[in-house]
């Protein structure tokens, strides 16, 4: 088959300099800098806690249709018949993770104010929907009761793929696609120079920060004994598209370092029309030497595969943190609201830099377990990891006071609040959430409870 009849000539990539565009095309002034919060939660059946399948009369399809016919959603598909897999508003998005995990991706706002009512606001209309269907919603990070077997699978070409290739990758594939639920948070950059110093930063302080949000302790209605299985679960997913990204961790780098990375990450599909072709034999740099069967790498090939790699921080049109646990209503916004502080400050920026700056990658790779089990109580450097939060924290909180957006007289250090009383006491969402249980405990019904957004 003719090349012009497989991709649109003008978007073919020529070179190196075409897989930089993105990242450039992205900048915009300082002015112009927004946020944008993703937040997942599992549906559970209210008095059985059993998980909501994908379709039927009780399902998360019934509450995408609710959602749609009361509150002006429109309906996402992959194709013009194709079953539904998203919906959309006003720059926002509900979209769903592979087991049925509903996302609010929310629309780019100017500060965290904004993104606490947006998500309170999804909330509010989910609450009318979930109360007539018998259904709950659970902030934690790791699903507290169903089995794998249990879950459903959403019907999108791009799951089918993974759950085909990720268990030849690492044992925690599965379960990293059904079974865990995350906040991230979405920034923007002006320059180079200042993108990757944001993912830099960003990346040194991934383990802290993922240890004050750890918050899945239960895992098929009992206790595993740690603070994240999320974090633990993703230890054991391929490591040629996750992690910290060794290359990127010390000054001078440039774009094209991520784009090095990215270019010998394992690809999963490419798409030609509302044709999908599995390839998960090659990696990108593979596919623009030599093509696949008879196709040659595009610009749009190029950002489906950059949105198919899962580093702990990740580098698109925004910087994108993504290494905490899904949490309760209280401290959902907590997590954009400590990346705010930091990133969208210089003084902070310069203040975690400094701090961070020693942080090697030896060492931050082998917190990583041991901040999955213990949370704030895990060691680095001779002390608990308490101690290091708090001094982030001090700064993420003087970037937002600096920053001043007010609301009710109050500026966007409320929303560090309650993350700072647990930090106080070195504790993490997990240790809260298990407060008070004792060995009789009916955990079923008091994860039922106590997750519960």
């Amino acid at each position: 088959m003719a090349e012009a009849s497989l991709s649109n000539q003008a978007e073919i990539i020529r070179g190196i300099d075409d897989l930089l565009i993105p990242f450039h095309a992205a900048m915009k002034p300082r002015d112009r800098y927004r946020i944008g919060a993703e937040a997942e939660k599992f549906g559970v059946d209210t008095t059985t806690g059993a998980p909501l399948p994908y379709e039927g009369p009780r399902s998360v399809l019934t509450v995408l249709e609710a959602l749609v016919e009361r509150h002006g959603w429109k309906i996402d598909r992959e194709s013009p018949t194709g079953p539904i897999i998203a919906l959309e508003r006003a720059g926002a998005s509900v979209t769903l993770e592979p087991g049925g995990q509903l996302e609010l991706s929310g629309a780019a706002f100017d500060n965290v104010h904004q993104i606490c009512l947006e998500m309170s606001g999804h909330l509010a209309e989910l609450r009318d929907i979930s109360g007539e269907l018998n259904l709950s919603w659970l902030g934690v990070g790791f699903h507290p009761l169903a089995r794998q077997d249990e879950l459903p699978w959403v019907p999108k070409s791009r799951y089918g793929i993974m759950r085909r290739y990720l268990p030849t990758r690492g044992t925690g594939g599965l379960d990293m696609m059904r079974r865990t639920a995350t906040v991230q948070a979405n920034f923007d950059y002006s320059s180079e120079e200042g993108a990757m110093r944001a993912l830099r930063v960003s990346l040194r302080l991934s383990p802290v920060t993922t240890a004050m949000f750890a918050n899945s302790p239960f895992v098929e209605g009992a206790l595993w004994g740690g603070k994240s299985r999320r974090a633990l679960t993703w230890l054991s997913v391929d490591p040629a598209r996750q992690g910290l990204l060794e290359n990127v961790l010390e000054r001078g780098k440039r774009f094209v370092d991520y784009v090095e990375w990215a270019l010998d990450a394992p690809m999963f599909l490419i798409k030609r029309g509302d044709t999908v072709l599995e390839n998960t034999g090659q990696s990108f740099r593979s596919f623009l030497k030599h093509g696949f069967r008879g196709h040659r790498a595009t610009s749009t090939d190029w950002q489906t595969h950059l949105n198919t790699l899962f580093p702990e921080v990740r580098l698109k049109r925004t910087i994108e943190v993504r290494g905490a646990d899904s949490q309760s209503a209280a401290l959902t916004c907590a997590l954009p609201a400590l990346w705010t502080g930091i990133l969208y400050d210089e003084r902070a920026l310069d203040e975690a830099e400094a701090l961070t700056e020693s942080f090697t990658y030896a060492e931050l790779e082998a917190l990583r377990p041991a901040l999955a089990e213990k949370g704030l109580g895990a060691t680095f450097r001779g002390e608990k990891l308490a101690a290091l939060a708090e001094r982030v924290l001090v700064i993420a909180e003087g970037g937002l006071a600096r920053r001043a957006r007010m609301r009710n007289g109050k500026d966007e250090r409320v929303h560090l609040a309650r993350l700072g009383s647990l930090i106080e006491k070195g504790q993490c969402p997990a240790d809260a959430l298990v407060e008070g249980l004792s060995a009789d405990s009916d955990l079923r019904s008091e994860i039922l409870v106590r997750a519960r957004i």
